[in-house]
């Protein structure tokens, strides 16, 4: 797990592909909410009607927010942008998965799932890879973000090289800073 991280702090491509993988997860997850909450009617069912709706939109959100270049928008705060995205979605994802495994063993807000049938299946699976997806997207950015702080305080401080020549006005050379 240590080496995965590691593999994914040093390749940003590997961190992007990651996230956008994380994102259509999650926006695999937001739609399967809502086509429960359509098509098979739960949006009638007290309170879990109202969940459904909510998961939809709250997955959407954050699954379009990781697929914006938050790094580019918002260079000073786009790491952190998108590690609180990462936090978000796992927890929208994490918190479906536990709901439903609540929801099959017991009756949760009074409503309980009867069986495994094949769109519980589905979304077990989506949810738990979504999470599991993010958690990695989310740590990868806590690797990737100290090592660039790191590297980034040791590049502004490092000193120019003693050939290398500012030239100030008049053409005279400039004092060094």
């Amino acid at each position: 797990m240590r080496q995965a991280v590691s593999l994914l702090s040093r390749s940003p491509r590997a961190r992007t592909a990651l996230r956008v993988l994380g994102a259509v997860l999650l926006l695999f997850v937001g739609l399967d909410h809502y086509y429960e909450y359509s098509a098979h009617s739960y949006s009638v069912i007290p309170t879990i009607g109202t969940l459904f709706l909510l998961n939809f939109i709250s997955a959407t959100a954050i699954g379009l927010l990781l697929l914006l270049p938050l790094e580019r928008v918002t260079p000073r705060f786009g790491p952190l942008a998108v590690r609180a995205a990462a936090v978000g979605g796992f927890a929208v994802a994490a918190s479906s998965l536990i709901a439903l495994l609540v929801s099959e063993q017991t009756k949760l807000f009074g409503f309980m799932e009867s069986n495994y049938r094949p769109a519980i299946v589905v979304a077990i699976a989506s949810e738990a890879a979504a999470a599991l997806v993010l958690a990695l997207v989310a740590i990868s950015t806590l690797e990737s973000g100290a090592s660039a702080q790191v590297h980034g305080a040791a590049n502004e401080r490092a000193p120019r090289p003693p050939n290398e020549q500012r030239v100030g006005p008049g053409g005279r050379p400039a004092p060094r800073t």
